[in-house]
């Protein structure tokens, strides 16, 4: 079951444009493949270009005993969603931060886990990620419908290697 409070938010969150336009059921459905790959993580994980929400709240609400740091460089939608974490009562264990994901390495690489849903081209997301992402630490990416885009050449130089999913609709990488 999928809190109603969490659902409200992202409706809201789509009719405010900062979603696509496919079913709320079928997002938190894709989603959930970023909660699946997340398995054995624990501390914090940062959602690169949170955009809307997702699959950052997802998360939130399936694996509560995770940190969450959303991130986003559009003030609109940080704004945003900083009013639903206060609204959903998550302020203690999810942050939100309005930066370029660039400024933020480099500054830090205790973060356990990213993900990225929508962030952009596929080697620079890669790259970013494994730059803020601890050694050991876990990286999950949205999939194309189609297609394979990870080289191993990609992998190789960033030192990353590809753990299998069955799912097709995430990457999960180690960094």
């Amino acid at each position: 079951m999928f809190d109603p409070d969490v659902r409200a938010v992202l409706d809201e969150s789509q009719r405010l444009g900062f979603l696509g336009d496919r079913q709320i059921s079928e997002v938190i459905e894709h989603a959930r493949g970023f909660v699946t790959a997340l398995d054995g993580v624990e501390g914090t994980v940062a959602d690169l270009g949170s955009g809307g929400g997702v699959p950052g709240l997802v998360i939130a609400h399936d694996r509560p005993d995770l940190r969450l740091l959303l991130v986003d460089r559009r003030a609109k939608r940080t704004d945003f969603l900083d009013r639903m974490v206060r609204r959903l009562r998550w302020g203690d264990r999810v942050q939100v931060i309005c930066a370029d994901v660039e400024d933020l390495i480099g500054a830090s690489r205790s973060i356990d886990a990213a993900v990225a849903r929508g962030f952009g081209p596929p080697e620079m997301t890669l790259s970013m990620a494994s730059r803020l992402v601890r050694t050991g630490g876990r990286i999950v990416i949205s999939e194309p419908p189609e297609g394979e885009r990870w080289a191993p050449e990609l992998t190789s130089e960033l030192g990353v290697r590809r753990l299998d999913d069955d799912s097709g609709t995430v990457s999960i990488f180690e960094n």
